[in-house]
């Protein structure tokens, strides 16, 4: 159960913190080989490809955190309980999307792995490039269900209502500095 609890509060975290070590270091490493008067064909690549993943990673991420980006014009006219509605319809819409990417996604991703077509340089299967799609946005629907679930406990009365967002976080930690 613990090792569920720590993948469960880890895993984009590690995800993320990987893809970007490596692509910063094979990064860094081209460039010190130009500087060297060599080349590598491979690092480039590479770097790009762990950008793709940690794009779709963070995502998940964001949603995590519930930071990711929003227009939130209504939420600012809204308070309490409709404005938590609107946050699980807004939520349960992404949920929507997020699933239909996932299913679209791994079927292009797992059409590339059929037909068997590689990289240029490092020669891995174009398939496992486009699954960072539907891998990163099943993360994001799994974390939109925990979200959602939170969110109806709150509706229904067992969890304490807690609608702030980004803003009102910002605002009362402005008045908490000032005094």
């Amino acid at each position: 159960m613990n090792i569920i609890r720590a993948i469960d509060r880890r895993l984009e975290e590690v995800l993320l913190v990987i893809f970007s070590t490596i692509m910063v270091s094979v990064i860094f490493l081209q460039v010190a080989m130009r500087v060297s008067g060599n080349s590598l064909s491979w690092s480039e690549e590479l770097g790009r490809y762990c950008f793709i993943w940690l794009v779709y990673i963070g995502i998940s991420y964001g949603v995590k955190k519930q930071r990711h980006i929003k227009v939130d014009v209504m939420l600012l006219l809204l308070k309490g309980k409709a404005k938590l509605l609107l946050a699980i319809i807004a939520n349960l819409l992404f949920l929507v999307f997020s699933l239909y990417v996932v299913v679209n996604g791994y079927s292009i991703a797992s059409q590339l792995l059929s037909f068997g077509q590689q990289s240029p340089a490092l020669h891995i299967p174009m398939g496992l490039v486009y699954m960072a799609t539907p891998v990163g946005f099943a993360l994001t629907a799994i974390r939109l269900v925990q979200n959602l679930i939170v969110q109806f406990k709150m509706l229904m009365g067992k969890k304490e209502l807690d609608v702030d967002d980004e803003r009102d976080r910002m605002q009362q930690q402005e008045g908490e500095d000032e005094s």
